[in-house]
């Protein structure tokens, strides 16, 4: 979800503004998946890399998490939205970690949508901290290391039991996927826009998975005429 500061840029604003209206993109595109029919949307909130940032703006991300998480509860219970987070959480503020954690615990029954949030998440180092987990287990069991295939890794991984994308979408005009669900985008189709992300609505949205119905998806394989 790419271009909050270049949107505040724009306009004179300063960046938490275009945070702030990140965060009314972020909630329509919700509604819109839900509306859609979608089963699972995963956002970038917040990278591995992100901590790097300066504090003041660090600190105004991890407040407005906590905001918008407090504050869209009782629309995702109402929307049937359960929420989830994957990434290294160890490292976010008590405070934000225990807004989270308590809008999973009242969202775990809900069957509809799955918002998957990647906060303090990188897809290298969600693969090595996979692999400590699976070395640690191997220590125990070395039986596992000849069994060791793509399943069965997949299980040590954050989104063990969400499915692979099908479709990642990058806003704002950059053509990379910046260290994303790495070992889950093997074969993911990409969609790059140059909307900001303050500006991508649910008619974006439509063009993006319209774009995605019209591929031809072989995965390595030919298809018989």
């Amino acid at each position: 979800m790419d271009g909050n500061g270049r949107w505040a840029r724009q306009r004179g604003l300063p960046r938490s503004a275009g945070h702030r209206a990140g965060t009314d993109a972020t909630r329509e595109i919700v509604r819109a998946c839900g509306e859609l029919g979608v089963s699972y949307l995963t956002t970038y909130v917040f990278s591995a890399e992100n901590w790097g940032r300066p504090s003041t703006e660090v600190s105004l991300l991890m407040d407005l998490l906590v905001e918008m998480t407090k504050k869209e509860i009782s629309n995702l219970n109402a929307n049937n939205v359960r929420l989830r987070a994957i990434g290294d959480l160890s490292r976010v503020p008590s405070k934000t970690r225990k807004a989270l954690l308590n809008g999973i615990e009242e969202t775990k029954n809900n069957t509809g949508l799955n918002l998957n949030l990647a906060i303090s998440y990188g897809g290298r180092s969600e693969i090595i901290s996979a692999v400590r987990e699976f070395a640690r287990d191997a220590v125990r069991d070395p039986s596992l290391i000849d069994k060791l295939e793509e399943s069965s890794f997949g299980k040590y991984l954050y989104t063990k039991d969400i499915p692979d994308p099908e479709l990642i979408i990058r806003t704002g005009g950059d053509k990379r996927i910046s260290n994303f669900l790495l070992w889950q985008a093997a074969y993911s189709e990409l969609y790059f826009t140059d909307v900001l992300w303050p500006d991508f609505n649910k008619d974006s949205l439509v063009n993006a998975i319209e774009d995605f119905n019209r591929r031809d998806r072989r995965f390595g394989k030919v298809k018989e005429s």
